[in-house]
């Protein structure tokens, strides 16, 4: 990490529940929290608890110094909702299998 920011990982027991357009497109009482230096607080779910039946994988890849490349799912009306870190930089390797969507409700 460079000096300055910071990236923490813990265990959540929130019960997340991520709906678009009525749909619900993930629901996991075993969210990853991610908190980032400058960043809000990410829920990383399990990808067993997300509905990959829904998204579509999208040619998107980005790259973080911190995390490392991330691919991204998305649907019709909403490109690149969801993402994931298939092969993450070893400080991060807790959030490997888990994907992070843009708008998470914990209920």
């Amino acid at each position: 990490m460079t000096q300055g920011h910071r990236i923490t990982i813990e265990q959540g027991t929130e019960h997340v529940r991520v709906v678009h357009d009525g749909k619900v497109l993930a629901e996991s009482t075993r969210p990853l929290l991610l908190r980032e230096t400058g960043l809000p607080v990410r829920y990383y779910l399990p990808a067993e608890d997300v509905r990959l039946d829904l998204l579509t994988p999208s040619e998107t890849r980005t790259h973080c110094p911190f995390k490392g490349d991330a691919s991204y799912w998305s649907l019709p009306d909403a490109p690149d909702l969801v993402w994931s870190y298939p092969d993450p930089k070893p400080e991060v390797a807790e959030i490997k299998d888990h994907l992070c969507f843009y708008e998470v409700e914990a209920v």
